[in-house]
């Protein structure tokens, strides 16, 4: 799990956007991003790219935590509620997972614990593993 933790935190996408891994577990992770006035579009609420990658970050982290290098295929996202302030939470879990494809869902919530999106994201796993990267 250390090289899939070290893998995400390297994430200069991840950085540059100020997301952050919080936790890691088989099949789950967690991640969180601040709103800063860089992550508002032209309507004053958080632009549907900055939650698309939160949540998108948390699908990875998930889907990397067996140790093996996973990759998407597929990903979609709703938007549920728009959000201005505070923090945004991803939380991933797994679905279902064989030896090439992952399922995974994400919830994106606010401090509030609303809902502001769901994401689904499909994982095509590689025969690379992360320890030898």
């Amino acid at each position: 799990m250390e090289f899939v933790e070290k893998c995400m935190r390297n994430d200069r996408f991840a950085q540059r956007t100020e997301v952050e891994l919080v936790s890691i577990s088989a099949g789950q992770a967690k991640a969180k991003m601040t709103v800063h006035p860089h992550h508002l579009n032209g309507v004053h609420t958080v632009q549907g790219g900055a939650i698309f990658t939160l949540a998108d970050f948390a699908f990875a982290a998930a889907a990397n935590s067996h140790g093996t290098v996973a990759v998407a295929i597929n990903a979609n996202i709703t938007f549920i509620k728009a959000a201005t302030t505070g923090t945004l939470w991803a939380e991933a879990r797994e679905l279902s997972k064989n030896f090439k494809i992952g399922s995974y869902s994400v919830d994106v919530r606010d401090d509030q614990g609303e809902l502001v999106a769901q994401f689904q994201g499909l994982a095509y796993r590689k025969k690379d593993k992360h320890s030898e990267l």
